[in-house]
């Protein structure tokens, strides 16, 4: 059974930073391209960030500069380091990984809540 878990969020003052993981077990991740999607309450899923399995990284425009992606293959984990946070980056962040055959998200966690206050 493929599992992702996502830890590290919590509740953090704006300007704070945060670093947000995910581990997952029941299948290797290295050869999977990493993403980090979000969604706020009444508001559509967001891409944030993802990484390829030879770690090329993209960004979304809105966290741009302030959020790292970042890949650790042996710990099988991937992770977002978010500084400068802002209130509207509250949102439960979800980790998602694909393979390289499929055109859609294989496997999704079940997400970790970050919120950030003015």
């Amino acid at each position: 059974q493929v599992q992702q878990a996502e830890s590290g969020g919590r509740s953090v003052q704006a300007g704070g930073s945060l670093r947000i993981s995910c581990a997952t077990s029941g299948r290797s991740i290295s050869s999977y391209y990493m993403g980090w999607i979000r969604q706020a309450p009444g508001k559509e899923r967001e891409f944030v960030s993802g990484i390829t399995s030879g770690g090329t990284t993209t960004y979304a425009d809105s966290v741009k500069g302030r959020f790292t992606v970042s890949r650790d293959n042996a710990k099988n984990t991937v992770y977002l380091q978010m500084n400068n946070l802002k209130p509207e980056d509250t949102a439960v962040y979800y980790c998602a990984a694909r393979s390289s055959i499929s055109t859609a998200w294989n496997y999704w966690g079940q997400g970790t809540q970050v919120t950030v206050s003015s």
